[in-house]
């Protein structure tokens, strides 16, 4: 059977907050055909680069099918009787709080509410939190201080409709390429509309914006605050609005003491955007991790919130501050109290008459009544022993929490740990006594919200392999055998979103913002066809926009103004750590890369984590371009190859996150960054530590190419996949005595023909291994980083390649080069031909000739390097 036969099936992308509807059709095979759904409301068709190749993600090469028990195959019963025992055994002997779950936002919505349920209202602990600490909780925090609840105010549409969007911590190009690419074609639409990017860093952001505050690390509070303090001096409150809100005096006292001056901006920078952002009517402040990683991420969200209030620029068509998710679900894990803190549907888990009722509905022995551990604290009472029964579900926290090496040694030395994963190949599952294997996206069934209260469906296109099952079976059975069987009889996804609907009326009956009890009462088919729909979804209220109307949800029923003050992150650059580390995700990449990493094509484009430095700070460490370095702070260290650039700060150095144990081990970046987290939020400062940076003497580098596996075992590598097998790049501090015997180990073929080319006064080697005419492996060793055409060389193993060790193409084999769009695999020696001999003078015009461009759009910055490089080396006439 062809896909052609195949019915196709709508559902929702897994990767980040845009939630785009996608169109799915399976071929038969196992394999799947992936494209955006043109009448999904977040993305009207489009795609990005990850998003498009989805359908190259869901192989089963890489899945967990069965459980396991201490490494060891099992059968369900023997495994969920083992967690079932281990956990109540835990709780009886040492209390509910020696428990805990950590989730992520990769759960469906059924998934996240099953699990709160039973760890708040049945083991009666709140020590459940989500790896959307880490991305959100600070506009959480900041959200319930200036609106009574965690209410995103606005919409899509908001971005498109305004005359002014600022982009504050937020390189939406990359982390959010659809909704980057709905600006770019509004500001296309209407040339007036201006576009600010507000980030220490030069990102691909910085294509469309009309002004670039290349602030200081840290200083957003008095940027905003300065903008607040020049809202009122210029005329620029809204009187009417004012008198919904309360903390005005004192926010405006709070902002007029700070300094905008520590931005390091220059008065005239200073005077432009706030000119601009107080005199354009229709003003959209967008922001996220850069904003919400911080030790003052609170008071930098609710800074910029103040000035949205001040202004009454919330709530309408094109205004408000509009923050933007990181994961698929990140906001339907706040809907249903995946936080430590929060009770299901907005209630407040520190107010009796919210945990009474939830209490009565759920029919529970018992009820958290205080908040339970937030993700860093959670680690810490795991590494003291306090917690003693750890479930962790579908995230890598080894590799992904602050002080990581730290958390890691936590994670081994807790006495019982479960994981539920899609793969056992993480750094987090290796350390698990029970790994489960759970159902994956484009198996599962259930909701997600997006960053604008859109609900929608994620629904099966392929069979469950193996023994996998969803997340909502595996925690209800779990909850059924510890003994409350009623209460988690679940049969379907269905029935879990009709009872989660049922307490959001409980919810709206106390005011809260978030009551779906319109969709209590869905039949089955109801559910299973249900259309995308933004929320509120009650008998009174159907999705738009929240505040205009100036009612909030605070007791008073005013908008809270908050006095904030600048302050210094935490850790301060000093002789030994002179660095601030800021740290951040790449275009093609997601979060530790179980996913995108499978994709050839997502892995072509950046294969190897890197340091971003600027070229006078690599100078002054010795450091040249392509060296390896090694990054160090006080709680650890990790290598990558430098990128010399100008796009950061001199003082500043930038690395991305999503590598690991087993893709790149010394490479974990959140070994280096420190513990550090906001006091409101719990949100780590994850873009502030500081460190030390220093060439990393390498004896030898080394690139190699494998139709198989590699036994990889060097000081330093990094690992990606390619078409035709694997990519690696290598390098020691100890010389092997024979590099055909270890090329031979590296590539586990002791027999293999090989040819052989070793330089031993250069110190090269280059060694290539074939079955026949077949390249199997090569590696090409060198005293500097090597010189080959990696692109090229990728593609070789598999292949007839007698002139495989040159390093290089033969002239009739023109190498593309490295690549920039990956959606249509177009390389920069491509697009360097169209333009200098094809004549192609602009981007639109490569991407007429290549189609680079023309899908996500998320190479197009740096099409324009290119182009702007090329014309700045024509001579002059």
């Amino acid at each position: 059977m062809d896909g052609a036969g195949m019915p196709e099936v709508r559902s929702t992308c897994p990767y980040c907050g845009v939630g785009c509807g996608v169109i799915l059709r399976p071929d038969g095979h196992g394999g799947m055909d992936v494209r955006g759904d043109p009448d999904h409301p977040a993305n009207l068709g489009r795609l990005c680069s990850k998003g498009s190749a989805l359908g190259e993600t869901i192989g089963l090469g890489e899945r967990l099918l069965t459980p396991r028990v201490m490494g060891q195959d099992s059968d369900w019963d023997s495994a969920l009787d083992l967690v079932a025992e281990k956990f109540r055994r835990t709780i009886a002997e040492h209390g509910p709080d020696s428990a805990a779950f950590y989730v992520s936002g990769q759960l469906l919505t059924e998934d996240y509410y099953v699990a709160n349920k039973l760890m708040k209202g049945f083991i009666g602990s709140a020590n459940i939190d989500t790896n959307s600490r880490l991305c959100m909780a600070s506009t959480v925090a900041g959200h319930k201080r200036a609106f009574g609840t965690d209410t995103v105010p606005g919409t899509y549409e908001d971005l498109e409709l305004a005359d002014l969007v600022v982009l504050t911590g937020s390189n939406l190009a990359w982390c959010h390429p659809v909704l980057f690419q709905r600006i770019v074609a509004a500001k296309k639409a209407r040339p007036a509309m201006k576009v600010v990017v507000i980030d220490p860093r030069r990102t691909s952001s910085c294509d469309i914006a009309d002004m670039h505050i290349a602030l200081k690390a840290g200083t957003d509070v008095a940027l905003f605050n300065g903008l607040l303090a020049s809202i009122y001096e210029q005329g620029g409150t809204d009187a009417a609005f004012l008198r919904n809100v309360e903390g005005f005096d004192g926010a405006l006292a709070a902002a007029s003491n700070d300094d905008p001056g520590v931005t390091g901006l220059s008065e005239a920078d200073l005077r432009a955007f706030y000119k601009l952002w107080i005199r354009t009517e229709k003003v959209v402040t967008v922001f996220s991790q850069g904003v919400n990683q911080s030790s003052s991420g609170t008071d930098k969200v609710n800074a910029i919130i103040n000035c949205h209030l001040a202004t009454g620029r919330i709530g309408k068509p094109g205004c408000g501050p509009f923050s933007v998710t990181g994961q698929p679900n990140a906001m339907g894990g706040r809907e249903v109290g995946g936080l430590a803190n929060m009770l299901a549907c907005h209630l407040d888990l520190e107010n009796a008459d919210h945990r009474n009722a939830v209490h009565d509905f759920w029919s529970s022995p018992t009820i958290a009544d205080q908040p339970g551990h937030k993700a860093v604290d959670m680690f810490e009472a795991v590494h003291a022993g306090r917690i003693k029964a750890l479930w962790i579900i579908h995230t890598n926290p080894a590799v992904t929490m602050p002080d990581a090496d730290r958390v890691r040694d936590a994670i081994a030395g807790c006495d019982f740990v479960v994981v539920s994963d899609i793969t056992a190949a993480t750094d987090t599952a290796r350390l698990a006594h029970v790994v489960l294997p759970a159902a994956a996206w484009g198996e599962k069934d259930g909701t997600v919200t997006n960053s604008d209260r859109t609900i929608s469906r994620q629904r099966p296109a392929l069979p469950v392999p193996g023994m996998a099952r969803p997340d909502w079976e595996i925690l209800a059975e779990v909850g059924r055998r510890m003994g409350w069987v009623s209460a988690f009889d679940y049969e379907s996804p269905a029935e879990i979103f009709r009872e989660y609907a049922a307490l959001s009326g409980i919810a709206g009956g106390f005011g809260k913002d978030f009551d779906i009890s319109a969709k209590a009462e869905l039949s089955d088919h109801d559910y299973a066809v249900m259309p995308p729909f933004r929320w509120p979804a009650s008998g009174t209220r159907q999705g738009g926009r929240f505040f205009a109307d100036g009612a909030f949800f605070t007791p008073s029923g005013m908008g809270r103004m908050l006095g904030v003050s600048w302050r210094p992150p935490v850790s301060r650059p000093d002789a030994d750590f002179p660095y601030r580390f800021n740290t951040g995700r790449i275009r093609d990449q997601w979060h530790t890369m179980t996913r995108t990493a499978l994709s050839p094509r997502l892995s072509a484009h950046l294969a190897e984590p890197f340091l971003e430095i600027h070229p006078e700070d690599a100078a002054a460490q010795g450091i040249a371009e392509a060296d390896l370095v090694e990054v160090r702070s006080v709680t650890g260290r990790s290598i990558l190859r430098a990128l010399l650039t100008d796009r950061v700060q001199r003082g500043d150095v930038f690395a991305p996150i999503h590598w690991t144990g087993e893709t790149a081990p010394s490479a974990r970046i959140d070994a280096v960054v420190a513990a550090v987290t906001d006091p409101v939020s719990g949100q780590p400062e994850s873009k502030a530590s500081v460190v030390a940076v220093a060439p990393f003497r390498a004896a030898w580098y080394g690139f190699a190419i494998s139709s198989d596996d590699m036994v990889l075992r060097s000081d330093y590598w990094a690992l990606a996949r390619t078409g035709t097998g694997w990519r690696a790049e290598l390098a020691g501090t100890e010389t092997p005595a024979d590099w055909e015997t270890e090329a031979r180990r590296l590539f586990a073929l002791p027999d293999a023909e090989a040819q052989v080319v070793v330089d031993t006064a250069r110190r090269t080697a280059r060694i290539a291994f074939h079955d026949g005419d077949r390249l199997l492996a090569a590696l090409f060793v060198s005293r500097q980083p090597v010189r080959v055409m990696r692109s090229h060389l990728a593609g070789l193993p598999g292949q007839d390649a007698p002139h495989v060790l040159t390093g290089r193409a033969p002239a009739d084999q023109p190498d593309p080069g490295p690549i920039v769009c990956s959606c249509f695999n177009v390389g920069v020696n491509q697009i360097l031909e169209a333009i200098e001999t094809g004549g192609a003078i602009s981007v639109d015009a490569v991407g007429t000739a290549l189609q680079a461009g023309t899908n996500c759009g998320s190479c197009r910055p740096e099409i324009a390097v290119l182009l702007e490089r090329t014309r700045a080396a024509e001579p002059a006439e």
